[in-house]
């Protein structure tokens, strides 16, 4: 039986998060829970954005907080992709030595 236990208990723990967002209410209406970006749009619990509040930016991630959704930093800077040109080289590719 000690393997049936730590099989059910890996099906629990691969369960997708988006699942555990709804919450049913009174009636059994279904209540969705996620926070929302600075335009609005719906971002789903446990995703991460970039925000900037007062001039700082922070990594922050969409959590509950006392079945209330709410965003969490997580990081003191957000995360870049852009990269400049290295210094002292232009930004021009560079011509491969012929064979």
């Amino acid at each position: 039986m000690p393997h049936a236990r730590v099989l059910i208990a890996t099906i629990l723990l691969n369960l997708p998060a988006a699942g555990l967002a709804d919450v049913t209410g009174p009636g059994g209406k279904t209540i969705d829970c996620y926070c929302t970006d600075k335009s609005g749009s719906r971002v789903e619990l446990g995703e991460l954005r970039c925000l900037q509040v007062d001039g700082r930016m922070f990594m922050a991630q969409c959590q509950m907080s006392l079945n209330v959704p709410m965003w969490r930093e997580v990081q003191n800077s957000c995360l870049s992709a852009s990269l400049g040109p290295a210094t002292g080289s232009s930004a021009a590719p560079s011509e491969l030595a012929p064979l």
